[in-house]
């Protein structure tokens, strides 16, 4: 069902409940769609499966022992002189 943003707004309670019970509600702006309002069961279904950017990061490349290893001396030495 689409739903003008200003009814939206007037009816926001009704606009979730029809989100639950109908599915997804799109919101429009001027005749535009904008946004839908989803359910939290379909928002979960809709992300299943998916990774998370932390995810994403950690299944980068392993490291070599040598990078690990100057990544490791670089870090407990400083990086710039100290001013007397």
């Amino acid at each position: 069902m689409d739903w003008q943003l200003q009814d939206a707004k007037n009816q926001f309670s009704k606009l979730v409940q029809n989100a639950r019970r109908q599915g997804p509600q799109v919101v429009t702006v001027r005749g535009e769609r904008a946004a839908v309002v989803l359910s939290a069961m379909d928002y979960n279904a809709l992300r299943a499966g998916r990774p998370t950017l932390v995810d994403h990061l950690l299944s980068g490349p392993a490291w070599d022992d040598s990078l690990t290893q100057a990544v490791n001396d670089r870090a407990k030495a400083p990086t710039r002189q100290r001013l007397s």
